[in-house]
């Protein structure tokens, strides 16, 4: 595991691009600008012989109705010819261990519902599925044009 670095645009641009968000390394680059800057962000990769070949991001956020952080994990993609082979399990170990060092007591990650394999993934890492003790709405602001994440 390494920190992503302004230099990995490209690679994590292929990476988004396989979990079914085509973008280009500029754009990446240009997000790279805030995440790399923010204090409450981790963004990690996981490198094979200087190949980028797994991302993943976590954000931690106080809570107020009790003592404590969460993390959310607002990405995790492995490059497909890695898949199956650990990255990814290595990549939320450290994306915990980020977390609880940083005064979380929760960890979240969303995951789409088409995601199934991701499900599984999860399930397996002890998550538990949520959806029936709360909801999640989203609203993008004026101007934006994009599509829900």
């Amino acid at each position: 595991m390494r920190a992503v670095r302004r230099e990995d645009a490209a690679g994590v641009a292929v990476l988004l691009g396989q979990l079914g968000y085509p973008t280009d390394g500029a754009a990446v680059r240009e997000r790279l600008t805030y995440w790399l800057g923010d204090e409450a962000s981790v963004l990690l990769g996981a490198d094979d012989d200087g190949q980028l070949v797994g991302v993943a991001a976590l954000h931690v956020c106080p809570i107020l109705e009790v003592t404590g952080k969460f993390g959310r994990v607002v990405a995790l993609v492995v490059d497909d010819r890695y898949r199956g082979q650990g990255v990814g399990r290595s990549l939320m170990a450290e994306m915990e261990k980020r977390a609880y060092a940083a005064g979380c007591i929760l960890m979240e990650v969303t995951s789409g519902g088409h995601r199934e394999s991701a499900h599984r993934f999860y399930a397996g890492l002890g998550y538990q599925d949520a959806h029936e003790r709360s909801k999640r709405f989203t609203k993008f602001l004026p101007g934006d044009t994009k599509e829900p994440v």
